[in-house]
């Protein structure tokens, strides 16, 4: 697949593309673009042809389609983005929605196909979100599939501007770098207080089968504890001891409800609608 002004570089002048266009043997792509076969597109086809056809020299693969790209799996998404810089002029593509944004050095996310780095893809393609739970996932989903880290995540989330959603994404890119200020126990005291439920102990010490363990908070008299897992919790072999400690407090008789930094961020009402009911019950109250 190549462009118009590619294939004239080559030594074919437009009658003699449209010939070949006529005859079935090359298929037009839009305006700019032509691909020498009449095939499908692969995914890689397709992307050339969103920034071709946006502007050659000015347009990059971002948001989800740049994590794309890059690598992301475990999304998808029919539309292909593109960003120009604000002041640029350029004509509506077909399947691509472009994006005017205010480009800064070192953009463009070394040579190939042109697309920006992770990191502020990751951002716009937030901001760009149909919702925030969308955002919430995508900012999640390039750290654990390792195509960033959660640091440089974070730096990204700050400094980069966005129209939509700033607060929150800065808050989720925290909560997956494990920022200093995620939501911890203390926020989860606060959050008792504004859903009228009882303030719990924090950092409650029991002794296990495996040694002694620090739970995140418990309320006396209930044998309810509440884990409150960052992204620490999902990295190498966490996950496992989790589920042995977690095993080892629920046949010592307590109950044990965890709860996701972002999960929190997303569904508030619904994991404090749980922890009251899980404590009503611990308490017999329901």
């Amino acid at each position: 697949m190549l462009t118009l002004q590619r294939l004239v570089d080559l030594g074919y002048d437009h009658r003699a593309i449209g010939r070949e266009i006529a005859a079935e043997r090359w298929r037009r792509h839009g305006r700019r673009t032509v691909a020498v076969h009449t095939g499908d597109l692969c995914d890689l086809a397709h992307r050339w042809r969103a920034v071709w056809e946006v502007a050659e020299r000015a347009a990059l693969l971002d948001g989800v389609t740049a994590l794309q790209a890059a690598g992301l799996t475990g999304f998808s998404e029919p539309i292909l983005h593109v960003s120009v810089p604000r002041n640029a002029r350029c004509p509506v593509a077909e399947g691509v929605r472009t994006h005017r944004v205010s480009r800064g050095p070192g953009e463009r996310h070394g040579t190939g196909l042109p697309r920006t780095g992770v990191e502020l893809a990751a951002v716009r393609a937030a901001h760009w979100a149909v919702s925030d739970r969308q955002a919430a996932l995508l900012l999640c989903l390039v750290v654990q599939q390792r195509l960033t880290t959660g640091a440089r995540l974070l730096a990204a989330a700050q400094t980069a501007p966005g129209r939509r959603r700033r607060a929150f994404v800065r808050q989720v890119a925290l909560d997956v770098s494990d920022g200093a200020h995620s939501l911890g126990e203390l926020d989860f005291a606060r959050l008792c207080r504004r859903y009228g439920i009882p303030a719990p102990e924090r950092q409650v010490v029991r002794t296990t089968p495996a040694g002694r363990v620090y739970l995140d908070v418990r309320w006396a008299g209930s044998r309810l504890v509440v884990e409150i897992d960052g992204a620490g919790h999902r990295v190498g072999l966490a996950v496992t001891h989790d589920n042995l400690r977690q095993n080892d407090i629920v046949l010592g008789d307590d109950r044990v409800l965890r709860i996701d930094l972002v999960g929190m961020r997303l569904f508030e009402s619904a994991f404090m609608r749980q922890v009251k009911q899980g404590l009503g019950a611990a308490l017999g109250c329901v």
